[in-house]
Order: structure tokens, then sequence, then C-alpha cells
């Protein structure tokens, strides 16, 4: 069982920031997925405020876009979770240099990727179908994303759906939440603690 991200730190502020406990069932999954849109909300937020050098006006507007997308799913969640949502999380993104349009888009890819993979993954763990049917909505928006992020590293467009996250069969990949926390956890400060979240 996943009991929180190792890589939880100290942001050189202070002492490491508080545990931040996911919860249970589908209040668990919810806020799981809070997680992730507070990560991708906040990184596209830095994102446009400082654009990289040498931006397209298409990738300016691509940014933009997702940025509000992030933004909407970020604040849909903390409002559906109400009294139930976890904390307003803190993020290293140190990693991360802004101003190279390489490593933002590599970040991107990272970020789109795992969203869609955590959805599709996440999706059955849900008891609720009126939630399962959000999280299809939203997973189909973050799977946009993916694709045209993906599509600017490649203008043959081979690649945007690439073997590595698109099975034989036309699938794309699910991963488990202690698999996508684990890929997260460089990016985010807190302690994430998982350990009541479903496991199927």
């Amino acid at each position: 069982v996943f009991e929180a991200l190792p890589n939880a730190r100290s942001n050189g502020k202070g002492p490491a920031m508080r545990a931040v406990p996911l919860g249970k069932g589908d209040i668990g999954i919810l806020n799981y997925a809070y997680v992730l849109e507070q990560l991708e909300a906040s990184f596209y937020l830095q994102v446009v405020a400082t654009m990289y050098s040498g931006i397209t006006e298409s990738e300016m507007v691509m940014m933009e876009d997702i940025k509000n997308h992030e933004v909407a799913h970020r604040d849909f969640l903390k409002a559906a979770l109400g009294k139930n949502a976890i904390i307003d999380l803190n993020f290293d993104f140190s990693s991360v240099d802004f101003s190279d349009r390489a490593s933002v888009l590599a970040t991107a890819k990272t970020f789109e990727d795992l969203g869609v993979a955590a959805y599709n993954g996440a999706g059955q763990l849900l008891e609720s179908a009126d939630l399962l049917l959000i999280a299809g909505k939203i997973v189909s928006v973050e799977a946009r994303h993916a694709a045209a992020i993906r599509s600017i590293f490649d203008a043959d467009f081979t690649t945007f759906a690439g073997d590595d996250i698109i099975d034989a069969n036309g699938l794309d990949r699910a991963l488990s939440p202690n698999t996508v926390l684990e890929a997260a956890a460089p990016f985010i400060t807190n302690k994430i603690i998982a350990n009541q979240l479903p496991t199927s």
C-alpha cells in the first residue's frame, strides 16, 4: 500500500509540509484527482506567466487553453469535494527551466500522459456512476491535451498516440494511484498519504 510520497521535503523555508491524507472511497479518489489537477494547474499557470523563449503564437494559444482547462478542473473538484477537499498543495518545479521550450514541453508531456493514465486507472475504483461520468468527461479533455502537446514534438504526427501509451488494441494505458503518485512525487512538496484509497 502506498503510504506517502517518499520525496516529500522541505521547500527551503522551513520543515517539510504537513502530511495530507486523501481519505477513502470515492472521496479519496476525488482528492487523488484533485492532487493531479492542482499540480497541472500550478504548472501551466507558471508556464503562461513566463512564456518560454521562442514560443509561437499557436503554442501560446495552446498553453493558455490548457491552463484554463486545468484551472477549471481543479476548481470543479475542489467545489465537488467541499469540506472533504484536501488543502492547497505546494509544488517544486525547480527541475523545470520555464524559459526553455524543450524543458517546458517535456514536463507538459509527462504531466498530460500521466493524467490520462491516472484517470483511466482510477475510473474502475469509483462507486458512483455520476462521478464516473464526470471523470470520463475530464479524462477526454486531458487526452486532447496529451495529443496536442505530443503533436508539437512531431510535425509528422507519428507519435501523438505513440505505442508507449497506446497498446496494440488501440487502448490507452491505465496506471494505479500508487504508480501515478510515485511518478508525481518529485514535483509535490507535501507528503501525500494515500493508504486508504481503494485498490479494486
